[in-house]
């Protein structure tokens, strides 16, 4: 694992917040796998790009800021802050979610997300 992991998802990260989807791809291998709690597995940039859609077309403004990342070995967990505030002028959301992603060759082939941080820790293999 390298730092220039961590950059890539740190820009990816910043290019989801200007809602940018081919930003965030781009720090993504093309047969990526996403995986969610709530809504299942999405695989490749297409499925995945749906996904991102699908999520934020309800919000006016998404911010992604990643507060903490864990290393370790192709894997890194980030803790992420998801700030969101709806289209119809509603109080913004807020919420601390974890990544775990896995990466090769400096793109994230596996993202799986986590509502709770010790279980993004856990599926890790870390502790806090």
């Amino acid at each position: 694992m390298s730092q220039e992991d961590i950059e890539a998802l740190r820009l990816g990260y910043e290019a989801g917040s200007r809602g940018d989807w081919d930003g965030v791809l781009d720090t993504m291998h093309p047969n990526v796998v996403w995986k969610t709690v709530r809504t299942g597995t999405h695989q490749g940039h297409e499925e995945v790009r749906r996904f991102f859609a699908d999520m934020t077309a309800a919000f006016e403004e998404v911010a992604f800021e990643p507060e903490e990342f864990f290393e370790r070995g192709d894997q890194i967990v980030v803790f992420l802050r998801l700030r969101a505030r709806p289209s119809d002028a509603g109080e913004a959301i807020e919420n601390v979610v974890g990544h775990l992603w896995t990466m090769r060759d400096g793109k994230a082939v596996r993202c799986e997300t986590f509502p709770r941080r010790e279980e993004a820790l856990e599926a890790a293999g870390l502790r806090e």
